[in-house]
C-alpha cells in the first residue's frame, strides 16, 4: 500500500494497489469528486472543445485530486480554473505540470475508470417547430440520468449506510425513489453483461461499458413487466436507452417477489481495473450521489406504446462507442 498526503497536511488517504494476472492494478478508489467539481471541469471542456487547447475534464480533476489528496472542497473550484487558464493560454501543459506529481496518475486512471465514457462526439435527434426530426452533431455529456426525463423521484446520499438482509453489509450503491413502472434509463452504452433474477437485487440488470471498466447495475425492477421486452444477455444498448421499470421486488429466493417496502431505483457503479475484482471480496463500488445529481443534465424523453406498455426514447442517438463495439465484434 502507498499513502497520499493532501495540501493542507491532513490525514493520508489509503491508495492501494495489488500484483494482477496483468500487473500493478488499482485496488480501491473513494471518489468524492463534488457535483460543484463536476460541473466546472465539464463546462471548462464543452467551452474549449474548439478552442487551441481543448480541456479535458479528467485531467482537470486529476490534478486538483492529486493535489487535495482527494478531497474536493471550495478551494477545489478555484484549483481547477486556474489550471484551466494556464493550460488555456499556452503557459504549460498538464504533462509538465505533473511529470513530478506522484500520485496524478493514480487519480487520472481512477477518475478515467469512473468517468470515462460520459462525454465525447455523438450524434442526437432533434425536432424543429415543425415535428420534423434531423441528426446534429453534438460534442459534450453522452451519457444519462437513469430515470426518465419527466419522471419525479427523491434521493440522498446513502451510500454506505447498513442493509441487514441475508448478512449486514454496507450499502454499495444509490436509491431513487419514484413510481412503479418509472422507465428506467442505460447510463451509458455497453452491452448487457447480466439480467434475471437476484435474491438481493430483485429483477436486475447488469451492463458493462466497452472498455470494461465500468459495469451499471439496476436493481428491484417491477413486478411481471421488469425490463424492455426486447432486452436480453448480451444485448447492446445505447446511453438514454429504456431498459427496464421502477420497483420493489427483492430480499426474496423466490422470483418476482415484491418483498421491500419503498418504490426505488438502486442503481451502483462498480469499477473493474483487472476481472479478479468482478466478483468477491474485492469489488470497488463508488458513491454516485454526486455523480446522479451532475447526470441530471442529461435526462432522456421518452413516450409509451398504448399497445404494448412500453416506454421508448423520444430522440434516438448514435455512439461512436456503440458503432466501433459492433464492427469489431463483427470482425471476430
Amino acid at each position: 500500500m502507498i499513502e497520499s498526503r493532501n495540501f493542507q497536511g491532513e490525514e493520508p488517504n489509503a491508495i492501494e494497489v495489488a500484483a494482477g494476472t496483468n500487473g500493478d492494478y488499482i485496488k480501491w478508489v473513494d471518489f468524492n469528486v463534488t457535483y460543484e467539481a463536476l460541473c466546472t471541469a465539464y463546462d471548462l471542456d464543452v467551452q474549449s472543445y474548439e478552442a487551441p487547447v481543448h480541456l479535458n475534464w479528467i485531467e482537470l480533476l486529476a490534478y486538483t485530486g492529486a493535489k487535495s489528496g482527494g478531497n474536493f472542497d471550495k478551494g477545489s473550484l478555484s484549483l481547477i480554473r486556474k489550471l484551466a487558464s494556464e493550460l488555456s493560454e499556452g503557459e504549460t501543459t498538464i504533462e509538465k505540470l505533473t511529470q513530478d506529481m506522484k500520485y496524478y496518475d493514480y487519480y487520472y486512471e481512477a477518475y478515467e475508470a469512473v468517468l470515462g465514457g460520459m462525454v465525447g462526439e455523438y450524434e442526437i435527434e432533434q425536432e424543429n417547430e415543425q415535428g420534423e426530426k434531423s441528426w446534429k452533431k453534438v460534442y459534450g455529456l453522452k451519457a444519462f440520468s437513469p430515470i426518465a426525463k419527466g419522471f419525479a423521484y427523491s434521493d440522498y446520499d446513502d451510500f454506505g449506510s447498513s442493509r441487514s438482509y441475508g448478512y449486514k453489509r454496507p450499502h454499495l450503491g444509490h436509491d431513487m425513489m419514484g413510481q412503479i413502472g418509472t422507465p428506467i434509463i442505460a447510463v451509458e452504452s455497453g452491452y448487457v453483461e447480466a439480467l434475471g433474477w437476484n435474491q438481493y437485487g430483485g429483477g436486475r440488470i447488469g451492463i458493462r461499458s466497452f472498455d470494461s471498466k465500468r459495469y451499471y447495475y439496476y436493481a428491484h425492477l417491477r413486478q411481471n413487466f421488469p425490463y424492455a421486452l426486447e432486452l436480453k444477455e448480451g444485448s447492446v444498448v445505447t446511453a438514454g436507452d429504456v431498459i427496464g421499470y421502477m420497483g420493489h421486488t427483492g430480499y426474496s429466493k423466490v422470483e418476482n417477489t415484491n418483498n421491500i417496502d419503498t418504490v426505488h431505483l438502486h442503481w451502483g457503479l462498480q469499477l473493474i481495473f483487472d476481472e479478479s475484482q468482478k466478483e468477491g471480496n474485492n469489488e470497488i463500488w463508488v458513491d454516485c450521489y454526486a455523480l446522479t445529481r451532475f447526470l441530471y443534465k442529461n435526462r432522456s424523453l421518452t413516450e409509451k406504446n398504448q399497445e404494448t406498455k412500453e416506454w421508448f426514447r423520444s430522440f434516438k442517438m448514435k455512439d461512436p462507442a456503440v458503432t466501433a463495439y459492433e464492427q469489431k465484434a463483427g470482425e471476430l
